[in-house]
């Protein structure tokens, strides 16, 4: 008599759970995600809320009013939705170039790419004040200008949109624009009704995560912005004056309204992009 050797399947779950299935999550892998989540995230934005009320709504809002905050943060948000779009443009098409065309050099490009996500910060400034700054070896002086707060937030930003991009480019099925062009359409009618349909979600999503990198930004501006209160002084600048001059309130409630700024924005983007999503799912 032969015998067949039968393969059991393991107890689905892990140590996690054996009496789960593989796509479940037991009790104890969602506690330890909420407790590290709690620590990391949860725990420091509830002390610096804490902080930013000690003095109750009044000094909240006196901290938030006062005139070189309001600078502050309406600097930050203004030269932000400028670094945004610009790496939704520039994002986009590097995307696009890196994805769709082929050149020499195009793995070199596509490594520098991530290069400010592994540059201290600081040293980007130190760079950009180096080439743009009094001694500018191409003779152009940006330092403390507003120019010079989107140059330092969009190096250190340009990966997200480029990031976000690449996936979706890679995956789209390139049939659909190839029929389009036999069926005689231009190419700004195939790139607008088939293709920014398709990328949107991502480029929105990208265009999110600069945004809110860029307002919280802080070592890129220190040197080349120049924290000039009313002209060039962003919001992270101004939260270190005041702890400088021991107004821990004040820096906390600027902290706080940066916090709800990158929360509402990340917010809507990610409602129009499901909305874009689901839009473009029923179209198919």
């Amino acid at each position: 008599m032969s015998t067949q050797a039968v393969d059991h399947p393991s107890p689905p779950g892990g140590f996690l759970g054996r009496s789960r299935t593989f796509s479940g999550v037991s009790p104890f892998g969602v506690g330890v995600a909420w407790l590290w989540l709690s620590v990391i995230v949860l725990l420091p934005l509830a002390a610096i809320t804490v902080q930013a009320f000690t003095d109750g709504w009044g000094g909240f809002w006196d901290a938030i009013s006062d005139p070189n905050a309001l600078d502050a943060l309406w600097i930050t948000v203004v030269v932000s939705v400028v670094v945004a779009l610009i790496n939704v443009v520039f994002g986009t098409l590097i995307a696009w170039v890196l994805v769709r065309d082929e050149f020499p050099g195009k793995g070199f490009v596509n490594a520098i790419i991530d290069l400010p996500f592994a540059l201290p910060t600081i040293v980007a400034s130190l760079v950009l004040l180096s080439l743009y700054g009094p001694n500018s070896p191409i003779d152009i002086q940006l330092n403390a200008t507003k120019p010079a707060l989107v140059i330092a937030l969009t190096f250190v930003t340009l990966p997200f949109v480029v990031r976000q991009v690449q996936p979706v480019l890679i995956e789209l099925d390139t049939d659909v624009e190839e029929a389009a062009a036999v069926l005689g359409a231009s190419n700004w009618v195939t790139w607008t009704k088939i293709v920014l349909p398709a990328l949107l979600p991502a480029i929105l999503t990208g265009a999110g995560l600069a945004f809110t990198r860029a307002i919280g930004e802080f070592g890129s501006v220190v040197l080349i912005g120049g924290n000039i209160p009313g002209d060039t002084q962003v919001a992270s600048q101004y939260i270190q004056q005041q702890i400088e001059i021991d107004e821990p309130v004040n820096a906390a409630a600027v902290s706080v309204m940066l916090l709800l700024i990158a929360f509402v924005a990340l917010l809507i983007l990610r409602v129009v992009g499901r909305r874009q999503s689901v839009r473009e799912g029923q179209d198919r």
